[in-house]
């Protein structure tokens, strides 16, 4: 079983696909982490991550495979990092080289795992668009930026809570104007909007649908887009 996790910038996606994976037993792949990896790559190899050809590089190394400490790098969560990934995922070969990582994931979880969590941007619409269930992960703008404030404030002095509502504000702008794979939500995804749930009670929310689709229940019976189905 695939199982797609959609959603914007702060949104518990990744909290959520981490623990449903832990709890079912499956494999699960944050995708953004790989992103990441080929500007870290890039950037250790004192290449530009504007070049095409410096870049390169990377993706032989994404090609061959990525191994579990390469994804649990710290170094992926800099702002430097970040910001380098944003420049290497607009290039078309580097999409094409982590949808292929990715899609192998899903279609052979490692360690024969039953099954596999992917969260991202793009998995129930563009990477995964036949995974058994697709979840799309909101919450409000504003529950959003005070969660990524809560967790980014002891780390970064002086930081305000307006600076990171703005930030949110434009990443989202940016993930769902982008031309190439932009955020939305798949057609039959369940919207999980978790404005006022916290994070055991999305997983349980989560948990029940899997359920249903394992005894054949199905669970919400999806309506189509951001006005689908919620829990």
């Amino acid at each position: 079983m695939v199982i797609a996790v959609d959603g914007p910038a702060a949104s518990g996606k990744g909290t959520l696909a981490k623990k449903l994976a832990a709890e079912l037993g499956y494999a699960y792949l944050d995708t953004g982490a790989v992103y990441r990896t080929v500007a870290l790559l890039t950037l250790q190899g004192g290449g530009d991550v504007a070049k095409p050809e410096d870049v390169e590089k990377a993706l032989e190394t994404i090609r061959k495979g990525i191994t579990p400490a390469m994804l649990a790098d710290p170094a992926l969560r800099t702002g430097e990092v970040a910001e380098a990934a944003a420049v290497v995922a607009q290039m078309p070969e580097v999409r094409k080289a982590v949808r292929d990582f990715q899609n192998d994931f899903a279609k052979n979880p490692p360690n024969n795992a039953p099954g596999a969590v992917l969260d991202g941007r793009d998995i129930g619409t563009v990477v995964c668009p036949d995974a058994d269930i697709k979840f799309y992960v909101t919450a409000e703008p504003e529950e959003r930026a005070r969660r990524r404030f809560l967790e980014l404030k002891d780390r970064t002095p002086g930081l305000t809570l307006e600076e990171v509502q703005k930030d949110i504000n434009d990443r989202d702008h940016h993930d769902m104007s982008r031309t190439i794979s932009p955020l939305k939500a798949a057609d039959d995804a369940i919207i999980l909007d978790n404005t006022h749930l916290n994070a055991k009670q999305a997983l349980d929310a989560a948990l029940e649908i899997v359920k249903n689709k394992f005894s054949g229940g199905g669970g919400p019976s999806p309506a189509g887009g951001a006005k689908g189905p919620r829990i």
